[in-house]
């Protein structure tokens, strides 16, 4: 078991081989496998890339983040700027659906909220955020809700019945409300009920699938 006088080292050294971050700035204090970060760095990338360096430490147990962003005078921006910044940055990334994005900014504070079907999507955005000059932190509430169509879940499973020797497609019925989907009517065997099923349960943003199937030779 590592000590908390080697983590700290292996922290400092992980800081200062992260060629991204001024490391010189930064105190790093351990207790018991807690890290704790100080200090300030000019720009709030680099202060969660810090945090993401002293996480890949082994023996780290947890992070008291306490370091504070100071940005240059001239990189200073106003909460209009950095807004405008964001959504300007959202329409270059293909990855964002900057339609179902919204963008708060309260003092440097950038809020996201909204809804995705995806969670790289959800990553994009924040990540989109982090380097733009002037933002002191990031909270991203956006919900990661993909659509569920019922043309879709019936697809996957009429792709999976014919991969079967035996396939019965016509007499599933499918219903979607919401995330929910349920599955009525018979099948010819066990088998494929429980591809029916599985088709199901692939289809994205599908959470729950209720099962009503009757296997009938």
């Amino acid at each position: 078991m590592k000590t908390d006088a080697a983590i700290q080292k292996d922290v400092i050294d992980e800081l200062k081989w992260c060629p991204s971050v001024a490391h010189e700035h930064i105190g790093v204090a351990v207790k018991d496998g807690v890290v704790t970060l100080s200090g300030y760095v000019p720009s709030y990338i680099e202060k969660s890339t810090s945090e993401k360096a002293a996480q890949r430490v082994a023996g780290v147990k947890a992070i008291v983040e306490k370091i504070e962003v100071r940005y240059p005078g001239s990189y200073y921006r106003g909460d209009e700027d950095i807004a405008t910044m964001i959504l300007n940055a959202f329409k270059w990334n293909v990855q964002i659906p900057e339609d179902r994005i919204r963008v708060k900014v309260s003092k440097g504070w950038v809020t996201l909220s909204g809804e995705v079907e995806w969670e790289y999507q959800k990553i994009a955005a924040e990540d989109a955020v982090k380097p733009l000059a002037g933002v002191l932190g990031v909270t991203n509430f956006v919900d990661i809700k993909p659509k569920v169509q019922a043309l879709d879940v019936k697809a996957k499973i009429e792709e999976a019945l014919k991969r079967s020797a035996e396939r019965e497609v016509n007499q599933i019925h499918i219903a979607v409300e919401g995330s929910k989907v349920t599955l009525s009517g018979k099948v010819r065997s066990l088998s494929e009920l429980m591809d029916a099923r599985g088709a199901a349960w692939s289809a994205p943003g599908v959470k729950d699938v209720q099962d009503h199937l009757i296997v009938a030779a």
